[in-house]
């Protein structure tokens, strides 16, 4: 029997400071960011529009900051969580260059931590992923953890570590790629007026609406983002595990709750930093997605008075409106209806 094709790793076949050059470079096409905005709806200027754009300095608009990282994670499925059970987390993500169509983008891992479950059916990796740009210039760079199943539970576990992690990533981390003339910014095209000194710590925002994820979106972003993971993408096998059906890719759920945040954060250029985040519970087709969210901190730039950074907490529901801001209960348990709970920054322009 040929043994030509691969089956993906499981979690004994992780080994610490292991280094992974993944498979395939990725060119990125105008139909990509067309697709990404028919899946999400998404509505930020900067990402719509060349001529607004081109008022924050860039040669034209680039891909939103979460399709980079959509295309990006990808191609790290088929050697880490093609046998996933569940992605867990994500940590100390950083954006760096702009990405518009034309640009490839491949991306390469190292495994930074192991620990076996107790269970001894399953174990979490942790890795740390770079994308970069054919010049060789980061375009995105996380850490992730995801629980990843064991071929044969009588492997012996490796020693168990657990990396540290930021708690956040430091404003002086943080790449700025644009410029912005004095009132060169159009508050009436960009579809709100508020600007960096209008939000408080502590504010909380309910984006009021809600989009319903049909199966053939969930499954179309899962094929176009080369996400190979059987929890996702393969009904045959998942009819026999836990739910009967398939997850949507969590990746999918922040990048509607992004959308979704433009009704209250429009004037949030993009996302630089992803602090932190859990996939708190399972979403499926038919799932109607809801977010709100909370303003964490207000930092300005060394050395800029045309941006600040807002760091955001993003929590996303299924089927159930956010006007109470539904969270965690008093002993720390989420909601059930919680599916996303989101540490992230943004670049917001700043009063004139």
């Amino acid at each position: 029997m040929s043994t030509k094709t691969k089956p993906g790793n499981y979690f004994e076949d992780f080994r610490l400071g292991q280094e992974i050059i993944h498979a395939t470079p990725r060119t990125v096409t105008e139909g990509d960011v067309a697709l990404y905005t028919a899946l999400f709806g998404s509505r930020f200027a900067i990402n719509s529009s060349a001529p607004f754009a081109a008022t924050l300095g860039l040669e034209r608009a680039p891909l939103d900051s979460l399709l980079v990282f959509h295309l990006v994670f990808g191609k790290t499925v088929p050697d880490i969580s093609l046998n996933a059970i569940a992605n867990l987390g994500y940590a100390g993500g950083r954006f760096g260059q702009p990405v518009y169509p034309g640009d490839t983008l491949s991306t390469t891992s190292t495994v930074i931590g192991l620990r076996q479950n107790r269970d001894g059916q399953s174990g979490v990796v942790y890795v740390h992923s770079t994308g970069v740009n054919q010049r060789g210039e980061m375009v995105v760079d996380y850490r992730r953890w995801v629980m990843v199943r064991k071929r044969d539970q009588n492997a012996p576990a490796p020693e168990s570590v657990v990396p540290e992690l930021p708690e956040a990533v430091e404003v002086s981390e943080l790449v700025v790629p644009y410029t912005l003339a004095s009132g060169g910014y159009d508050l009436a095209l960009a579809g709100s007026s508020h600007l960096w000194e209008d939000y408080e710590v502590g504010e909380r925002i309910d984006h009021v609406d809600g989009m319903t994820i049909e199966e053939a979106e969930h499954m179309l972003a899962t094929r176009l983002y080369q996400n190979t993971a059987r929890v996702h993408f393969n009904q045959h096998v998942e009819k026999e595990g836990r739910f009967g059906r398939r997850i949507i890719y969590g990746g999918h759920i922040i990048s509607l709750a992004r959308s979704l945040s433009f009704n209250g954060l429009a004037n949030a250029l993009s996302v630089v930093a992803i602090n932190g985040g859990r996939h708190t519970n399972p979403t499926f087709a038919g799932d109607t997605i809801y977010a709100w969210s909370e303003i964490l901190g207000k930092m300005a730039l060394p050395g800029r008075t045309d941006f600040g950074t807002l760091r955001i907490r993003t929590v996303a529901t299924k089927d159930r409106p956010c006007h109470d801001f539904p969270s965690q209960s008093a002993d720390g348990k989420y909601d059930p209806f919680v599916v996303l709970d989101f540490d992230y920054t943004v670049l917001m322009p700043r009063q004139a």
